[in-house]
Parts: structure tokens; sequence; C-alpha cells
């Protein structure tokens, strides 16, 4: 596919989205138009799986454009986004001699640009940063500035609004993504077409062994409709004040279940898909169509992701980690609730019995 460009409209935050084929072969050149000068020190963070496959060449087309570049290499998965590993970056971002007009540059998925973020964010009180995502799920996290680490206690509480310079999505970089990866990631591609857009959703329906397969051109009109939703929600509603909690369908369950896991034994994609599941039962027994369901949960199986809790996760913890998501509040549950294939609405009056129902109701169906 030719690269396609779409526009994050935020006054003087406003940012460009490049997606396509071997983008990042351009990465000096794009960056030196986003006011980014040959010979400003770089700091790439990365993780250790991503570094294998493409930490050398992006450094390398970084120095022959003329940037200094330092690199940072975490180890992967959810436990890396910790203050203990922001610590570390901040470090060796001194050690490196990183000034404030220095650009730290996340290469990886949602982990990585989270944690990059964030210690952009607080570095010598905010430099500049660049997300190269490396995976399907981070179309959805490198958009929008949420960036943040976790506490023990809950997912991404410690964080910021802090936008990108710049989003350059290289879909060839995905083509060594595991399999599970790539189907969490077509989890929040998913979730675009069922809050905003039913025939997004059965388009993807339709394509589902073409997207799981990796077919760039297909793959890349998928990518190019998540960044597109996320992007104009975000212009509207970039600190979500209203409309962009509608991006958090699943998450609010989701985001417990990683948390009672222990974070990486589901993957993000996995949580949300139990949790969409799961908003979609809510829907219905709030009165909604049956489809909602139905449609949901035969997606979420058409991409081979989990659609049920396991036995093992006490109800209990699941309701406790709910409590402390940051869409709880004065006793009431905000949630995201579908109203029909394509459109949500934000309901901050569900009852925590309506939802400890749904959970154990997950727990229930087709499980062993």
């Amino acid at each position: 596919m030719e690269t396609k460009i779409l526009h994050v409209d935020l006054g003087e935050r406003s940012y460009p989205i490049h997606i396509g084929e071997d983008v990042t072969a351009s990465i000096g050149s794009l960056l030196a138009g986003r006011g980014i000068k040959p010979g400003t020190p770089l700091l790439v963070v990365t993780d250790k799986n991503v570094a294998a496959l493409h930490l050398d060449r992006i450094v390398g087309l970084l120095r022959e454009s003329g940037y200094k570049v330092g690199t940072y290499i975490a180890e992967p998965g959810e436990a890396t986004k910790s203050l203990a590993v922001l610590q570390d970056i901040v470090g060796t971002a001194l050690e490196a001699g990183l000034n404030r007009n220095s650009v730290f540059i996340a290469l990886g998925g949602g982990v990585i640009g989270d944690l990059c973020g964030f210690a952009a964010a607080s570095y010598m009180r905010g430099v500049r940063f660049v997300q190269v995502p490396t995976t399907i799920l981070a179309h959805d996290s490198s958009v929008g500035g949420k960036v943040a680490v976790n506490h023990p206690k809950a997912k991404n509480v410690i964080g910021a609004f802090y936008q990108p310079e710049i989003v350059i999505y290289d879909t060839k970089l995905l083509l060594t993504l595991p399999p599970r990866d790539v189907r969490s990631g077509l989890a929040e591609v998913v979730k675009h077409g069922l809050i905003w857009d039913e025939g997004f959703t059965n388009w993807c329906g339709e394509n589902a062994d073409k997207l799981l397969g990796l077919d760039l051109e297909v793959l890349g009109e998928a990518l190019y409709f998540g960044c597109k939703v996320k992007a104009q929600v975000v212009s509207e509603d970039e600190k979500e004040g209203g409309l962009r909690a509608i991006l958090n369908l699943g998450h609010t369950l989701g985001h417990a279940l990683e948390a009672v896991a222990g974070y990486g034994e589901l993957t993000h994609g996995e949580a949300i898909s139990i949790g969409m599941v799961g908003a979609a039962r809510l829907a219905v027994k709030m009165g909604y169509p049956a489809e909602i369901h139905t449609v949901t949960k035969a997606l979420m199986e058409q991409f081979q992701l989990p659609v049920n809790v396991d036995k093992a996760y006490s109800t209990d913890a699941i309701m406790s980690a709910m409590q402390h998501d940051k869409k709880f509040r004065d006793g009431k549950m905000v949630y995201i609730v579908p109203t029909a294939i394509g459109k949500v609405k934000i309901d901050s009056s569900v009852s925590a019995d309506m939802v400890r129902a749904v959970v154990e109701e997950l727990k229930g169906e087709n499980n062993p």
C-alpha cells in the first residue's frame, strides 16, 4: 500500500501519523520535517525482542541522517511499565547527555510506547518524543498521547496526557509478530468498529483470515481506519472529558483481569476481548438487542480470542480491581455500554451487582 497520512488536530500539539509499508526507511527526513534537526541527541527505547529484530536498522538509519543516537533496551512485557524501569531510563538519558532539546523514540508496542512517552513527559519536565509502533495493538496506544506506568494495584494510574511529535507506522515491521500478538492487536482493531462503524465491524469479520495472515494491504486498511477513529475522537476530546471515554469499551473489566491474572499472563488484547464480550452481555441485561452479544462474541472467536473469564480468578478480586480503575467514581461504575453494533454510550450509573453477575456468567459460559 502507498503511505497514508492522518492528522491529529490539537492546535499547537497537532501531529501526523504516517502509515505505510517500509515508511521507516524515511525516518530521518520525517523527523527533520517535524523540526528535529540532524545532530539532535536521540534515545531509542525498545525491548529485547524488538531490539533483536529492528533496532540495528533503525539506529543505522538515524545515524546516517546525522542524529546522535543512544539506546535503552528493556525486558519485554507489561511488568516493564514500572517506576523502577522509568528511573533506569532517566539514568541512561543523563549518562548519554540528553538535554531539554533531545528526543525520545519509542520503538516497540504499547508497553514501550507508554513507558517511553511517560519518560519523555517527565524528563527535564518534558522533552519531545516519537512513536514508532511495531505491533498491531499499538495502532491504538501510539495515538492520542496517553502515557503511563503501572502501580502494583492498578494499571496506568501513574501517567500523563503527552502527545508525540509524529507517529511513524511501518506495516512491514508487523511481519515479525508472533501469532498471539497478532490476535491481541486485532482485538483493538475490531473495537474501533464496535464503537464507531457497523460497516467496518462487518468488514473485519469478512477479512478476518487476511488480517490474521498479515496481508499487508488489508492490514494497512484496517490500521488506517482504527487510527482515523482514534485521531477523530482525540481531536474532539484530548483529555477524556467525555467522548474519548468510548475508546475504553471492554477496558474496565479488561484492565481488572490483567491485574488479577498478574500482568503478562493475559495479553492486553485478550483481556479486552473478554471485556468487550462482558460489556455486550451487560448491554443485553440492560435491555439492548441480543445481537450485540452474539455478534461481539462471534467476532472475538473468529479472531481466535478468549471470550470467558478463567474460573481460577476470584470474582471479589476482579470487582476490587475494577474499583481501583479510573472509571469508578462516587461508588458508581462508569461503563462503556454498546447500544448497537457500531454505537456505544457512556453510562455512569451501572450497578456493581449487575457487573458482578456478568463476571460470574463469563466464568460459566463454555468454560470447562
